[in-house]
């Protein structure tokens, strides 16, 4: 996990804060997506005219802006004044509140490494068991997201500190129907089927599979999403926490096996757009470019549900190119996995208002009115999937909700010479030439250096 420290941190920091006074962005009981009933029901319950609210996370715009619109019923339905900050300097700054001693009530983390030891340095309220046995019950996969907000205190004993609010999903496999209907290709259900279907595409004389690991001083990322996702697909979740803290070397043979599932696809020249070095030399904003040449230069990209951001202008993904759930191994009986990221909602100043805010949270009404706009996915089974603004949501958001394990991105819960650099220059390495073996050999050795 990532440690910060209160004494040490000093930063220059740009900041954003709104007080709301905004019109609510859909009228209650007018738009039978939206469950109203969840907003009068809680509106009844609450009466905190006269008492403020502040909300720190990393949303700029434009997810300060949709945050805020779901802000707005918080405030509407309670009477209280919400203002929201949001900085590009998140880590910093909130240390720096923290130890001014004026910390917001409620902290929206971008990751839990940050909660966590907070928790332990003693600035992080408990949400307490009911909260935490709720997250079990109403959100898929729940004991996986009821883990990522349990935490340490100071005292050693366990607690659950963090709400989990908004998800991202990486295990997404995208691809171009047109391309897909054209050669007579079916969407793989099964890790098997997919590995025969990328055999078929080569037998067909064709590429399956663009792949880019180029991101500047950040070269190597992407492909630690694959070794997550190939982590999650072989081995147990249990396995994938004790990789995640080292309590597993990173050059144990089970990760290393999971490091060769990601070779089998990147590693194979007939495999890869442009051969092992167009994966090493191609930048990630790049690579899904093949998707879309006529012919294909390939026929599918393992990206998380960001990179439309990088396809041809006036794409319209459901209809020019869509995705698939990462499917796991049939044989492995290891359920249906998702990799993926998210932010987690804690009090750090504690007050009426502020548990009054994690209640709401466990509204559909405080998903359902993000949802119906855009950027938002959520695990929580009791919000209407039809709120969602699109089909393509939607699907995501089911990928989410059936899942029967969720894990965060392990990169980001690793040490930073780790996560954010070893794993990352390794997997380079590895796609360059070394083995499976040698480059977990290699980022092991960080790892001890640091401990």
């Amino acid at each position: 996990m990532k440690k910060w420290t209160i004494a040490g941190a000093a930063a220059l920091i740009f900041a954003c804060s709104t007080a709301l006074a905004q019109d609510l962005k859909f009228a209650p009981g007018e738009d039978d997506r939206f469950n109203w009933q969840s907003f009068e029901d809680f509106k009844a319950k609450y009466d905190l005219e006269g008492q403020s609210l502040t909300i720190f996370a990393d949303w700029l715009s434009p997810e300060r802006e949709l945050f805020e619109s779901v802000l707005a019923y918080f405030e509407e339905a309670t009477g209280a004044d919400a203002t929201y900050s949001g900085s590009d300097s998140f880590e910093q700054q909130i240390i720096i509140d923290i130890q001014a001693g004026s910390p917001p009530n409620i902290t929206i983390f971008p990751q839990p490494g940050i909660a966590d030891n907070l928790a332990s340095q003693g600035h992080l309220i408990p949400l307490g068991e009911e909260t935490a046995n709720w997250v079990r019950e109403n959100y898929a996969a729940g004991d996986s997201w009821a883990d990522l907000g349990t935490y340490e205190g100071q005292d050693g004993t366990e607690a659950f500190y963090a709400l989990p609010y908004k998800a991202d999903v990486k295990s997404l496999v995208w691809y171009v129907p047109e391309n897909f209907e054209d050669a007579g290709y079916e969407v793989p259900e099964t890790m098997e089927e997919l590995k025969a279907l990328t055999e078929q595409i080569v037998a067909d004389g064709g590429t399956p599979w663009c792949i880019g690991l180029g991101a500047g001083a950040a070269t190597g990322w992407p492909a630690t999403d694959w070794v997550e996702d190939m982590m999650l697909r072989t081995q147990p979740p249990e396995v994938y926490d004790q990789w995640v803290t080292n309590e597993i070397p990173f050059n144990d043979e089970r990760v290393v096996g999971a490091i060769e599932e990601f070779g089998w696809f990147a590693k194979n020249n007939d495999f890869v757009a442009g051969g092992t070095e167009g994966v090493v030399s191609t930048d990630f904003r790049d690579s899904p470019a093949g998707l879309f040449s006529s012919p294909p230069r390939c026929y599918m990209h393992h990206q998380a549900s960001f990179i439309p951001s990088f396809f041809p202008e006036g794409t319209e993904v459901g209809v020019d190119a869509d995705f698939f759930y990462m499917p796991a191994y049939a044989e492995k009986d290891l359920g249906r996995p998702v990799l993926g990221s998210g932010n987690i909602v804690a009090i750090t100043s504690d007050s009426e208002a502020a548990r009054a805010f994690v209640e709401f949270l466990k509204t559909p009404i405080a998903h359902e009115v993000w949802m119906a706009q855009s950027g938002f996915l959520t695990p929580f089974k009791g919000a209407n999937p039809e709120a969602y603004a699109n089909e393509p949501l939607r699907n995501q958001g089911d990928i989410l909700t059936s899942a029967t394990t969720f894990r965060f991105d392990a990169s980001d819960l690793m040490p930073g010479r780790v996560g954010a650099g070893a794993f990352w220059t390794g997997m380079v390495d590895f796609v360059g030439g070394k083995s499976a073996q040698q480059a977990a050999d290699e980022i092991q050795q960080d790892w001890e250096a640091i401990k």
